[in-house]
Parts: C-alpha cells; structure tokens; sequence
C-alpha cells in the first residue's frame, strides 16, 4: 500500500531525477542530488535505487550517454566536444562507459551509418537507441548449478 509518506518520498526522487535530466552537462554531485530530494545522501541513494533500479550516478550517466549518442550520430562533433558537452570532464571514463553501454567505442558508433533513423521523430530515435545495461554477471547465473 502506498502511504503519503511513500508518495511524498517518489515526489522528492522525482524532483531529485528530473534536475538530473535536465542539467546532465554540468558538474552534479549527491550533495546537490539530495538538496533537491529533502532527502539526506544515504536516504536519497537507497530510495532512489529502489524506485528506479539503479543508482543516481549510473541514471545519471544513462543519460549523458543517451545525449552523447544522439550528438555523435550527427557527426559535426569530436568524441572530445562530445564528452565535454554531456558533462563528463574525463574522455577515458567518457569512453569506457560508453563502450559498456553502448557496445561499441563512441568513435566506432559516430562512424557508423545512421542513416536509418532519418526521418524518425526524436522522441521515437531517443527510445531505439536508448542505452540498455547488460544484466548484471551475478543474474545471469542465478538459479544455474555450480559445475
């Protein structure tokens, strides 16, 4: 049952996750994270990842990642001004998240042809090319025998 506790609580996540998607490009730390949320940081990250699945970085860099996607299939960018636009100031762990979630190195995917979502609304391209984590090793496994 939800009480209004709970719902005020999904209020404050919710308050919390959309600055996340709207300022994705700039410096966001759980401090800010969880002024948003009203919430103190070990709360707001326990919460939030029972409401969402995931931690507020890792959603965080979900996003980034997304952006970070559609910028390089316009291809008038650098893997660089990429990074540094969707708010990541390291171009190597830029890199190899994007290689984690996406599959591919971020220069192996602004090479590739993305002809086939010309044409395509935004909102319908962002949701095809969402980025998708793998299942985690540990879930994969679970309920098969030990050899």
């Amino acid at each position: 049952m939800m009480t209004p506790e709970k719902l005020a609580d999904l209020a404050r996540l919710r308050r919390a996750r959309d600055l996340m998607d709207r300022e994705y490009a700039r410096p966001l730390d759980v401090a800010e994270l969880t002024r948003a949320a009203f919430m103190s940081s070990a709360h707001f990250s326990r919460q939030f990842r029972a409401a969402y699945g995931e931690t507020p970085y890792s959603y965080l860099m979900t996003r980034r990642i997304e952006r970070a996607k559609a910028l390089l299939r316009r291809g008038d960018m650098s893997v660089t001004e990429v990074c540094m636009e969707v708010g990541c100031t390291s171009l190597g762990s830029f890199s190899a998240r994007f290689t984690q979630m996406v599959g591919q190195t971020p220069t192996a995917y602004r090479a590739r042809d993305h002809s086939g979502l010309a044409g395509v609304p935004g909102c319908i391209a962002k949701d095809l090319t969402r980025p998708r984590r793998k299942p985690s090793r540990i879930r994969e496994t679970a309920g098969t025998p030990a050899p």
